[in-house]
Formats: structure tokens, sequence, C-alpha cells
């Protein structure tokens, strides 16, 4: 089965946007319409999300880098700026690290791989919820103290979860973020020698992945760390991310 991709705009150095766990492609609505005004762009749904449920085998990163990569070659882009958050960010860091000649630029937004900790008890009951009374206590527990869960975003995860398969799907790719409750991690030396600019941005009140990850990165990385915000940064602060978007893959087009 392909993977779904919604496409926007036109011409540039595409623009390949990569969602979180238990997200879809619908979580960069608002940052992808800016950011298409002066480019293509693909929002994906993850294998095992959305549209893309079906997708065979899903659940390991390598998995859905490889087949990110397949989809990429597949639609004639040799080469993408890439904008990943948690989930989406290991995969969009491991696609940099398998195929770096195509990855122009990185945008990392609270990214998995860079640390052993991970709060996997959240995420498995945001994996197991399917009713709005169950989800929305986990989705306030993924935002800031500040940042109140909108009508809509419950509503799109609603809507995902009611798909046929879904949530049996996200229960098994929660059981594999782990083992001995600790999440796999990137490997440094390969980070270490990325020379695509790389901007990595964390909520200081993340609860899903600490922001000390980010403090022991390359040096070579650039890093925001926004005081107040927790780990949903697309949706928390949409217009500061398509800031970083911007000023990233405008150092990635001047390479």
């Amino acid at each position: 089965m392909d993977l779904f991709a919604h496409q926007q705009g036109e011409g540039g150095t595409p623009v390949v946007f990569l969602h979180g766990f238990a997200g879809s492609h619908a979580v960069w609505g608002t940052i992808q319409a800016e950011i298409s005004r002066a480019r293509q762009t693909l929002a994906y749904d993850l294998p095992g999300h959305g549209r893309s449920s079906n997708f065979p085998d899903a659940g390991p990163a390598k998995r859905a880098a490889d087949a990110i990569i397949q989809d990429l070659q597949a639609r004639g882009i040799e080469r993408a700026h890439l904008v990943g958050h948690s989930m989406g960010g290991a995969i969009a860091a491991l696609i940099a690290i398998l195929d770096a000649p195509r990855v122009a630029s990185l945008t990392l937004l609270a990214p998995g791989g860079f640390g052993p900790e991970i709060n996997h008890r959240l995420l498995s009951r945001v994996a197991a919820a399917d009713t709005a009374e169950t989800l929305l206590p986990c989705l306030e527990a993924l935002h800031g103290w500040m940042s109140p869960v909108t009508d809509e975003a419950l509503a799109r995860a609603l809507t995902m979860r009611s798909a046929p398969g879904q949530l049996d799907i996200l229960k098994t790719i929660a059981r594999g973020l782990v083992r001995d409750g600790r999440q796999g991690q990137l490997p440094r030396e390969k980070l270490d020698a990325l020379d695509m600019p790389v901007t990595v941005a964390w909520g200081e009140i993340d609860n899903v992945l600490p922001v000390r990850h980010a403090r022991s990165l390359p040096p070579q990385f650039a890093v925001h760390v926004f005081p107040d915000l927790g780990h949903m940064l697309p949706e928390e602060a949409s217009d500061a991310v398509i800031r970083i978007v911007e000023r990233t893959i405008a150092a990635g087009d001047a390479v």
C-alpha cells in the first residue's frame, strides 16, 4: 500500500512534514499552509497512522524512514527539507543519516531518539484512548500548562482513531517504542557527521521527551527552547514553528 501524503504548493525544494505518534498529516495544517505559499510541501501520514494505517509492518523508525525515502524517489524528489515532530523527528533524522544527499535541512521538534527517557506510560494511554473522556486528559498531558487542547485537535484525534483497526495498530506501535522502558537512540557519531542545517526546538515542560535531551546535541545544531510549552509544538506555537522552519529551509537553500 502506498503512503498517503497531503500535497500543497508548488516550486522550490519541497518541504516534507512528519507527524508524531498517534498523529496525522493534519497536525501540520496551519504550518503547511503558510510554508506552501512559496514552495511544494508534503505532509505524510506515517505508516500505521491515518490514511497510511494499513501500511505493512508499521512501527519501526527504520521501516518508516525507508518508506518515506522510497516514496520521495517515486515522486522524483531528489532533495527535500524535512520537518519532524516527536517520532516524526526521529524518522526525519534517520532519513538524513541514511540518505544525507536527499536532505537539504532538518527541523526537529521535540524529536525522539535523542536520549533514553520517554514517557511510555502516557503514550500507551494515548494509544488506548477511544472516547473524548479518556482522550482529552491524555492530550492535556501532552500540552504545556498554558496551552489548552482545542476542540479541533480533540475532534481530529478522535476521527483518526475511529477508523477500523486504528487503535490496535497504535497499541502495537506503542509497545515497540521502548525496550526495558527505554527508547532507542540515534547513533551519536552519525548525528555528529550531519552537515546540512539542523534546528532543534523543545518545550521546557515537555511531558513526553525531557528537554534535557536538547542540552547535549552536536555543536552544529541550532537549538531553541520554549520555556512555557509542552510536547505539542506544532499546535502550541505554530507561528514560532513557521519562523523556525522558514529560517532553517532558507539556510538549507543557501548551501
